[in-house]
């Protein structure tokens, strides 16, 4: 398969943007954490004193099995491929191949027979996909925090770029550009916050949940904790009480929170998209680059298109993922198994996406004549602020009146102005009326930008 007979466009047309995943959730990275596990617990069963038949491990002998899945690379993987195609099964190939790469080392033959000792495949893939999971985050969450640094940079820096504001898409009290980005990082701030929260679990019990083999061979052995020092040690949380399979709950809380962050920038890229339409935001030309095959003159607001339809993508896997990975029928069914493969195409499409979204905000910066044009637009935005305080002064039904001259009209500076002039009010607080502007009227926006985002 190459970028141009790839079926998926993640390993095709995309594979250069999303390619520090594939170390993660290939093939070839799920068998090098499925390797890792099975060394792991040889080098925990030998740490065992009440389980003598495996053999004291020096430390030449952990660290020539650890270089087994250090050093596992593509050409290794391939030869586990050719055990899975006799024996049909993906983990025992892991087996087979991990004890004969044993079998070489003479000081080593005695435990042989330890590798994937008690275990079912559930519990090393349980294990493995988590492990694959949280090392994923890392990469999308790095990638995130480089959208919301651009996001947190352009929303400090237009903190007092005054914005008509659109409430049901009609003309409302103005607002800052910089304001309305800040809401986007305050967003993906505490959703990041919560994600970071989360801790992903694993099980390492046996068939069905009991280590009825572990107690059987050897009764003495303080099973459970053996195990949660084990799962621990790997930087996941201990679940003790499962059926085969560990119910994914921790997984789908993940895939629930991606979801939400997903749809946060799914929201910022319409909004953007929306700004540049009206002209808030110019598109900066990229020489050589061509808009449309049809109209030479256009630069179209491609990034935050594709960052769009690719979080639909991650999302509807996600939600899949979360849905669908926590019910299994009785004790264990298979049908989890391929689902949960694609955890690493939802984070790519997300991924993708964020990458995307980046490339349009470093593409974009305010058009401040067109700001000014459309503000001006809209004298009648100073409705409200004049009706408070008429409120405030004790005029009688300022709101109906107010509404008589604005509702549904487009009202000129020197009309509004009129207005002003002619009220029975403080001549301070008509003074004060007189100075507004849709320019100026924007409220607490850059102190807000200051005091939560700075």
């Amino acid at each position: 398969m190459s970028e141009l007979t790839s079926i998926s466009p993640l390993d095709g047309r995309y594979c250069r943007e999303i390619k520090e995943l594939a170390p993660i959730f290939s093939e070839s990275a799920l068998i090098k954490y499925r390797l890792k596990i099975e060394i792991e617990y040889l080098t925990a069963l030998a740490d065992e004193s009440k389980i003598k038949e495996v053999g004291e491990l020096t430390d030449e002998d952990r660290a020539a099995l650890r270089l087994i899945y250090e050093k596992f690379d593509e050409t290794e993987a391939a030869k586990v491929k050719k055990i899975e195609a006799a024996t049909n099964h993906d983990v025992k190939s892991v087996e087979y191949y991990l004890k004969e790469k044993i079998g070489k080392v003479k000081r080593l033959s005695d435990c042989l027979e330890f590798v994937h000792f008690a275990l079912t495949s559930e519990d090393i893939n349980n294990l493995a996909y988590s492990l694959m999971l949280k090392d994923g985050l890392e990469v999308y969450v790095r990638n995130l925090q480089k959208v919301m640094k651009e996001l947190k940079e352009l929303a400090l820096k237009n903190k007092k770029t005054a914005l008509l504001a659109l409430t049901h898409g009609q003309p409302a009290s103005p607002t800052t550009l910089g304001k309305e980005l800040a809401v986007f990082y305050w967003r993906l701030k505490s959703q990041l916050e919560d994600l970071k929260k989360l801790k992903l679990s694993g099980k390492f019990s046996g068939a069905v949940g009991n280590w009825n083999a572990h107690y059987a061979a050897y009764p003495k052995v303080d099973w459970i904790s053996f195990s949660q020092k084990f799962v621990e040690a790997l930087g996941l949380e201990f679940n003790p009480l499962t059926t085969q399979i560990e119910p994914h709950d921790a997984a789908a809380a993940v895939y629930h929170n991606l979801v939400r962050l997903n749809n946060i920038v799914k929201d910022l890229n319409q909004d953007v998209w929306l700004y540049v339409s009206r002209g808030i935001f110019r598109q900066n030309k990229i020489k050589g680059e061509v808009g449309s095959s049809a109209m030479p003159h256009k630069i179209n607001p491609i990034y935050f298109e594709n960052s769009e339809g690719n979080l639909g993508l991650a999302n509807a896997l996600l939600n899949h993922l979360a849905l669908k990975l926590p019910n299994s029928r009785l004790q264990r069914d298979l049908s989890d198994s391929t689902v949960i493969r694609n955890q690493g195409a939802a984070l790519a499409y997300g991924l993708l996406a964020l990458k995307s979204t980046l490339k349009g905000l470093f593409r974009i910066e305010p058009d401040q004549a067109a700001i000014s044009r459309e503000l001006d637009g809209h004298w009648e935005l100073l409705a409200e602020p004049i009706q408070v305080v008429l409120r405030k002064a004790g005029q009688p039904k300022p709101y109906e009146a107010l509404k008589e001259l604005t509702r549904g009209q487009k009202i000129t500076k020197a009309e509004i102005q009129k207005f002003i002039r002619g009220l029975k009010i403080d001549k301070s607080a008509k003074s004060e009326l007189l100075k507004l502007t849709p320019a100026n009227y924007i409220g607490l926006a850059p102190k807000l930008v200051d005091k939560y985002i700075k």
